[in-house]
C-alpha cells in the first residue's frame, strides 16, 4: 500500500489526515515536535484545531522526519504558505526522488510572490517539476468532516502525476478531479481569500446582495486577468478552483478570510484580527504579494488594491468602497 505522509497539524492538514486513514489508506500525519506527537497520540484530537473532532487509531502520527519521509510514496504539504519554504527545507534531504509532492497551501510567499510549487522547486533544485502539483478547491473543513460532499482539483503539470495523486487522495466525499493548469490553479487558490476579505467587509457593512454579487464576479475577473499575465489557462477560473472556491470561500461564514472581512468592516485593527486568530487567514499576507507584482506587471486590480490600502495603508472600509464605485466608466471585458 502506497504510504501518504501529510506535513502539517494544520486544520486543513488533519482533515486531509483524518478523511484518508478512514478509508483505509496508509497514512501519516507528520508534526514538528516529538511533545505534539506524543499529545496527538495520547488524546487521539487535534484540540487546538479540530477540538472534539476523533482521530482514527489507523492515522499513524509522528514526529521522526528521518524515519517517515523516505518510505513517503505521496507527500502532503499543508501548512500556511509563508511557512511552508522552511518546512520543505527542513524536510528536503529525506525526500526520494519518486515521491509525488501535493501542495494544498493557497497563497502566494509575500517576500518572494512565488507559487508554492516554485518554492518547492527552488528549495530541491533536482526535484522534477512533473513530480509537484497542488491540491486547491471549495473545501470547508467542517463540512467535509461532517460528512457532507465536496470537490476539489489536483493540478500538475504532468497528467500522469496528476492522475496519480487524484487516485491515492480521492475520498468517498471528497471527489478529486484533475488539471494540468498548475499555475491557474495556484493563483486561484491565492487570489480567492483576497476576494474573500472584500466579500466579508461587504456582509459586515450590509451592503445587500447586489454588492457582494458584484464582489464575486469582479473578483473572479482580477483573479483571471492576474493569471492569464503568468500563463494561466482562462478555462481554470471557472472550475472548482476557481469560481467553486471563490463562491465557497466568499459566501460561508466559516471562511477565514471571509471572517477577517468581517471583523474590518467593524474598524477593529489588523494587528487585533490577527492576535484572535489561531488559524491563518491567508489573503493578508497574499495581498501583498499580488500588488507587487501586478504594480510590475502594470495589471488593473482595483478590488485587490482596495483590500491592500484597507489591511496596510489605514484606508476606512467606507473609503475603499466609494472610491470602487467613482473609479472610471469601463467596459465589463
Amino acid at each position: 500500500m502506497d504510504q501518504i505522509t501529510i506535513v502539517g497539524s494544520t486544520t486543513w492538514g488533519t482533515t486531509l489526515a483524518i478523511i484518508n486513514s478512514m478509508e483505509g489508506k496508509d497514512v501519516v500525519l507528520l508534526v514538528r515536535t516529538e511533545k505534539e506527537s506524543n499529545m496527538l497520540n495520547k488524546n487521539r484530537e487535534n484540540k487546538r484545531f479540530l477540538p472534539g473532532i476523533f482521530l482514527p487509531e489507523t492515522l499513524k502520527i509522528s514526529s521522526a522526519t528521518q524515519n517517515v519521509i523516505p518510505r513517503t510514496n505521496l507527500l502532503l504539504i499543508a501548512v500556511p504558505s509563508q511557512t511552508l519554504r522552511q518546512n520543505i527545507r527542513a524536510i528536503s534531504t529525506y525526500i526520494p526522488d519518486s515521491t509525488i509532492i501535493v501542495s494544498a497551501s493557497k497563497g502566494l510567499e509575500a517576500s518572494s510572490g512565488m507559487r508554492m510549487s516554485e518554492i518547492i522547486k527552488e528549495e530541491i533544485p533536482t526535484r522534477s517539476s512533473d513530480n509537484v502539483c497542488a491540491l486547491s478547491g471549495p473545501n470547508l473543513s467542517n463540512e467535509i468532516l461532517a460528512g457532507k460532499p465536496s470537490s476539489s482539483v489536483i493540478a500538475s503539470n504532468n497528467e500522469s502525476t496528476a492522475k496519480y495523486a487524484q487516485s491515492l487522495l480521492n475520498c468517498s466525499h471528497l471527489r478529486l478531479y484533475t488539471n494540468v493548469d498548475l499555475v491557474g490553479v495556484e493563483i486561484c487558490g491565492a487570489l480567492k481569500n483576497i476576494t474573500a476579505i472584500a466579500a466579508g467587509i461587504c456582509d459586515g457593512l450590509d451592503l445587500g446582495d447586489n454588492a457582494k454579487a458584484s464582489i464575486i464576479t469582479r473578483g473572479l475577473a482580477e483573479m483571471a486577468r492576474f493569471g492569464n499575465s503568468l500563463g494561466a489557462e482562462t478555462s481554470t477560473f471557472s472550475g472548482l478552483a476557481g469560481m467553486g472556491d471563490l463562491i465557497a470561500t466568499c459566501s460561508s461564514g466559516l471562511s477565514r478570510n471571509n471572517q477577517v472581512g468581517r471583523m474590518l468592516a467593524k474598524n477593529i485593527p489588523l494587528d487585533k484580527i490577527r492576535k484572535n486568530m489561531d488559524n491563518v487567514a491567508e489573503g493578508i499576507e497574499t495581498t501583498k504579494a499580488v500588488v507587487t507584482i501586478s504594480s510590475k506587471l502594470n495589471i488593473d486590480l482595483p478590488i485587490i488594491n482596495a483590500v491592500y490600502k484597507i489591511l496596510f495603508d489605514e484606508m476606512s472600509v467606507e473609503n475603499a468602497t466609494k472610491e470602487l464605485m467613482a473609479r472610471m466608466l469601463t467596459s465589463e471585458n
